[in-house]
């Protein structure tokens, strides 16, 4: 499978990077959680998608604990219908255990995604047979204090090495899923399809992140992006 090949390849190619202080952990999802990720692609990552939704990186307790983009852990077990095996990375943090499917902690950017989702298509297949998430980097990066640190936030030189893969690996993405639109999930994912895709017959948008740190977001998540989506020509439910 394509999507398959693409994903090992690009986790064989991060694997040596190495990323310096403040960063002093960093989770590789695709290594120690790589049973959950590989039913996510083989169940949904087949056929043509209208459009590809895609996000930033891994955040502690979604797809660091399931393997899956935003993969909050109740929506992946109980609507996605995966339930895999998950490893402990090498060398994790004590403030952010990775317990896969046992984890209790709720990641509410997952949970507010998928949940629109949900609500709008129903069963999973429905939302899939037009669409389908991407996480532009699947690393999760740590501080000593144990919080994040995105890619935006490494430093020029790591940055670039960084992007320079995860750019060819989204290329390949779109194209094996012959995608027409790729849909930023914040700014950040925004614009690296835009730089990552020029040239590619592929339309940018981009949606409201549903991070609670956004007072935005905090506000009418889902209203606000559903009013986003129908400006791009795009309707959730079938």
């Amino acid at each position: 499978m394509e999507l398959i090949d693409i994903t090992r390849r690009l986790a064989d190619d991060l694997r040596p990077l190495r990323f310096g202080a403040p960063v002093t952990h960093v989770y590789h999802p695709l290594d120690y959680a790589w049973p959950c990720h590989e039913a996510y692609l083989r169940r949904f990552g087949r056929a043509s998608k209208e459009a590809v939704f895609l996000g930033m990186n891994p955040g502690p307790w979604g797809m660091a604990q399931t393997g899956v983009p935003f993969g909050e852990v109740a929506v992946v077990r109980d609507w996605l219908g995966i339930d895999a095996a998950v490893a402990r990375p090498v060398g994790e943090h004590p403030a952010r255990p990775v317990l896969g499917l046992a984890c209790r902690r709720s990641e509410v950017s997952g949970r507010r995604l998928w949940g629109l989702f949900r609500e709008q298509c129903g069963a999973p297949e429905q939302f899939f047979r037009r669409f389908f998430v991407v996480n532009y980097c699947p690393l999760l990066f740590l501080e000593a204090s144990g919080r994040n640190r995105t890619p935006a936030q490494l430093p020029v030189a790591e940055r670039q090495r960084l992007e320079a893969l995860c750019d060819e690996a989204l290329r390949r993405t779109v194209r094996a899923l012959d995608a027409r639109m790729v849909i930023g999930v914040g700014g950040f994912a925004a614009e690296r399809a835009r730089l990552a895709l020029a040239g590619e017959a592929v339309t940018i948008g981009q949606v409201l992140h549903p991070s609670p740190a956004s007072p935005a977001a905090n506000r009418d998540w889902a209203g606000e992006v559903q009013k986003q989506l129908r400006q791009l020509g795009i309707r959730l439910a079938p």
